[in-house]
């Protein structure tokens, strides 16, 4: 028996292969699924089993175009409903894969539909080495239950009992696999390490130390981070079967003159992935800013449309491929031209172009005590913003801007500041396609704004991988940035 893990950070999703001599399962598969292909090959086995926990929110699964790469059964709940081929499982039954049984139980709380392998190795004993627990449990913290609002409540307390009558009676030395880590949005505050064990969670996850149901649900459905648009969208998606790779667009290089022509066709959307700093120097007017080097999988989700096609503006053409790389890990399948030359192309070539004036902490510190007239948009999580900010600043979070854009004045002058400038750079990009020409975005954000000694270190930030309860703000992670 023999387990590899799979990281992908921005989303911090973790896959897993759980091979035998000659055969494999995937656990949980991420949409680009090269990765697996090239360690089957390594490893001399075959990938026959595609195990899904359960219909992934946060990312578009890989388990149609594995299936098709290698003819490899595809395992999820009945309850999820799957429109494709597939084996249904339920509470009870099992799965060999050689000498290894997993047995399946079903843990609702997080999703309706969620499933967990209880993984023997029969080889060596008869009790459980591991389990995969999909976002039922992760390290530090549980699967959120509020993704189906109007489910909340009544998945909360599912999840209490998936967690306290079904996981909890596993062995302490039980291994446990969890489908994400520090950084996803599937939990409020989960930890950096992989893996852990039941044991442990059980002496030290904070959330199972909460023993009364009815605080357990309230902890769970109150001041929990914000879900991106994309994780109703994504569920869908994975329960219809996503689109395979191999029939979306290719990525086509333009010149600038087929770039501009493409631009004219009705509904073409741009999308700019150049770091801040330089799309605040230059960028083509109307396009949506999404730093690479930031979370930017988690905000093409939340924010952009995905009936649309998109061309992409991007440093050169490996960054491009990036770019789209993280776009289609979460259901953006419309990116179908990339600006050969990037924007050096564009401005060579005589064309127009619009900019965002960068301020550094010092000279917003000179504003603030001064006596210019400006508005101060902080668009962090409200956590965040409540943890420190800086006196006068209102609280739109980024993805709001996209309709909480009219509660602003466009004939003051806008500055946005986040933690780092990315975000803020963002919300730039969408404020000015609604017409506000004033833009200031904050280099640095309240980062540099604290390091300058101006603000407080901002806890939530300053400890990204710790425990929610180590403050009486909620904490949450910085996977905003």
């Amino acid at each position: 028996m023999l387990i590899k893990h799979y990281f992908i950070n921005k989303i911090a999703h973790s896959s897993y292969i759980l091979a035998g001599q000659k055969t494999c399962a995937v656990v949980d598969p991420q949409r680009d699924i090269g990765v697996y292909l090239r360690e089957a090959r390594a490893l001399g086995v075959e990938i026959t089993h595609i195990l899904q926990t359960h219909l992934h929110a946060d990312f578009i699964s890989g388990h149609m175009d594995l299936a098709k790469k290698t003819g490899a059964k595809i395992y999820m709940a009945e309850s999820g409903n799957g429109a494709f081929d597939h084996v249904a499982l339920l509470e009870g039954d099992s799965i060999q894969l050689e000498n290894m049984k997993l047995s399946v139980i079903e843990t609702p709380g997080h999703t309706p539909e969620h499933l967990c392998y209880i993984v023997t190795d029969e080889a060596r004993g008869e009790q459980p080495i591991g389990v995969f627990v999909g976002d039922t449990l992760f390290v530090g913290d549980v699967g959120r239950p509020d993704l189906f609002p109007d489910m909340a409540n009544e998945l909360a307390g599912k999840l209490y009992h998936s967690l306290h009558d079904k996981l909890m009676k596993l062995p302490d030395y039980c291994e446990v696999y969890p489908a994400h880590g520090a950084g996803s949005l599937c939990g409020r505050a989960m930890g950096a390490k992989y893996l852990t064990t039941i044991g442990y969670e059980r002496k030290f996850n904070p959330v199972l130390q909460i023993k009364d149901k009815d605080e357990f649900i309230k902890s769970l459905t109150e001041n929990m981070p914000p879900a991106p648009d994309h994780f109703s969208r994504c569920s869908k998606i994975n329960r219809d079967g996503p689109a395979l790779i191999d029939d979306l667009p290719s990525l086509s290089e333009l010149t600038v003159d087929q770039f501009k022509e493409k631009m004219k066709e009705d509904g073409i959307q741009l999308v700019d992935s150049r770091a801040y700093l330089a799309f605040g120097s230059q960028h083509i007017p109307n396009s949506w800013h999404l730093d690479l080097s930031g979370n930017f999988p988690t905000f093409a989700g939340w924010v952009l449309p995905t009936d649309k096609d998109f061309l992409l503006i991007a440093d050169d053409f490996p960054k491009a491929t990036e770019s789209n790389t993280w776009a289609l890990r979460v259901g953006v399948d419309r990116i179908v031209g990339i600006l050969d030359g990037g924007i050096t192309a564009w401005v060579t070539s005589g064309l127009d172009t619009n900019s965002i004036q960068q301020i550094s902490a010092e000279n917003l510190h000179n504003k603030v005590i001064g006596e210019e007239k400006f508005i101060l948009v902080d668009v962090r999580a409200p956590a965040e913003f409540e943890d420190s900010h800086i006196e006068g600043a209102i609280n739109i979070p980024v993805a709001d801007l996209r309709t909480r854009h009219e509660e602003l004045d466009k004939e003051q002058k806008i500055i946005l500041i986040c933690s780092s400038g990315n975000r803020s750079s963002l919300g730039t990009s969408i404020l000015a396609q609604r017409g506000f020409t004033n833009l200031n975005n904050v280099a640095g954000g309240m980062t540099g704004y604290s390091a300058a000694g101006y603000a407080r270190e901002c806890k939530v930030c300053a400890n990204p991988h710790g425990s929610r309860f180590f403050t009486d703000i909620v904490a949450v992670k910085s996977y905003w940035d």
